[in-house]
């Protein structure tokens, strides 16, 4: 996670302002949308984390969606040295608030996607590189850690239809899609795999003899929970 704030903060440090205004990679954003949802991603992750060492849950975002929304159009505009201080100061604040957890603490609950202190950290890793990559500023896909798009794969898994299977040639690893009758098999490098999942670019398309499945919505926040009895 340090490594990819890291890299962000390196990707940020060239933006001029100019950049700051053009389209993203993300229809209907600029970059500085961009960076002002990476910027808030963190202060939001943050919250939830020195609510969590308190023993306290609390929502992502009171106002839920709508305030986010408002935070991002609202911050948007920032030019790019705004954007880079604002960004590096809730990097900072997040990493200083896990920083302070223990070994007990990541298994705290919080509210985001129903889950733990440490998924936080998972997904916070996955904002950084996948939007870093909406930047457009030329970091790509194959710049993703090995690790981390392996984790996207197992992320996104949900996105397939039962019985899909994903095989990664050059790490020799596989993924299935449980709960339905052997079906389509997805052939291609990790990042490519995890590329596609997320909904970006590939370098090199995967590949399946039936044609690629396609992909549904992204994991729903909170995940749904099965009806109790």
């Amino acid at each position: 996670m340090i490594e990819a704030h890291g890299a962000l903060q390196r990707l940020a440090a060239g933006l001029t302002d100019e950049q700051v205004t053009e389209a993203s990679g993300l229809p209907g954003w600029s970059r500085g949308h961009v960076l002002a949802h990476l910027t808030d991603n963190a202060r939001m992750f943050a919250r939830l984390a020195e609510h969590a060492l308190r023993g306290e849950l609390v929502a992502g975002y009171d106002g839920g969606m709508a305030e986010r929304n408002a935070i991002i159009e609202a911050t948007a505009g920032r030019s790019a040295a705004e954007h880079r201080a604002a960004l590096v100061a809730h990097m900072a604040a997040l990493e200083a608030a896990w920083a302070r957890a223990d070994d007990m603490d990541w298994s705290r609950p919080v509210t985001f996607r129903n889950a733990n202190l440490a998924a936080t950290v998972f997904a916070r890793w996955r904002e950084a590189w996948i939007h870093m990559v909406d930047l457009d500023v030329g970091v790509l896909p194959d710049d993703w850690p090995e690790d981390l798009a392996a984790h996207a794969i197992g992320f996104l898994l949900g996105r397939l239809p039962a019985g899909t299977h994903l095989h990664a040639e050059d790490a020799r690893r596989q993924w299935s899609v449980g709960g339905g009758p052997p079906g389509t098999v997805v052939t291609g490098r990790v990042r490519d795999l995890a590329a596609w999942l997320a909904g970006r670019t590939p370098t090199v398309s995967p590949v399946a003899a039936e044609g690629l499945p396609a992909l549904g919505p992204w994991p729903p926040h909170p995940p749904q929970r099965p009806d109790r009895a």
